[in-house]
């Protein structure tokens, strides 16, 4: 017989389990059709399961919303863990923004309404006191503002190749168009010493 406390170790791993399976859904669901077609009845039917399920952990629709936000925020705050090499954070990042645009615009929405950044990517100030160290060191001449500098990095990495994509070459790969950005990142981050 189990005791109650791995009764509740094993309702709560499939609590998890299944809103994480939701988040992931309502991710697929998005990419898919757009955000506008989300609800909470689509994710239960999508899900195969009761809407009452879905209530019971998100309490609505913009709830939901904000778990998916969190979750691509996640994502794309994978593409700045300084555990992993630059090039594979930067592909990381090019390939998510190319393979999710829905998520994106949701991403981009939340990204200029403003909000404290480092909410979303808690390793940001640990990121700019890297850069502002590196410029200090190797190009104190330049004054470059590490800040504004990361500022420009991360939104040109990952609203560009979606601009790119969608404004100049429509038809080109997506692994194509991510290499190129990859390059041009690579060569930017080379010019400022950062490479």
């Amino acid at each position: 017989m189990a005791t109650p406390r791995a009764t509740s170790q094993r309702r709560n791993k499939g609590f998890d389990e299944t809103h994480q399976d939701m988040i992931e859904t309502a991710v697929r669901l998005i990419s898919e059709k757009g955000v506008d077609s989300l609800s909470i009845a689509a994710l239960a039917r999508a899900m195969g399961i009761n809407r009452t399920t879905v209530y019971y952990h998100f309490e609505s629709r913009e709830a939901l919303l904000a778990a998916v936000k969190d979750w691509s925020s996640a994502q794309l705050a994978r593409g700045m863990d300084m555990a992993f090499p630059r090039m594979d954070r930067a592909s990381h990042i090019a390939h998510f923004v190319l393979e999710n645009p829905e998520l994106i615009k949701l991403w981009i929405e939340d990204f200029i309404s403003g909000g404290d950044i480092r909410k979303a990517y808690p390793r940001w100030d640990e990121m700019i006191a890297g850069m502002r160290e590196r410029f200090a060191e190797e190009q104190p001449e330049t004054g470059i503002d590490a800040e504004v500098y990361c500022v420009l990095m991360l939104t040109s990495a990952i609203i560009g190749p979606l601009v790119y994509r969608n404004g100049l070459a429509a038809g080109d790969d997506t692994e194509d168009i991510a290499r190129r950005f990859i390059a041009e990142q690579v060569r930017t981050l080379t010019r400022d010493g950062m490479m």
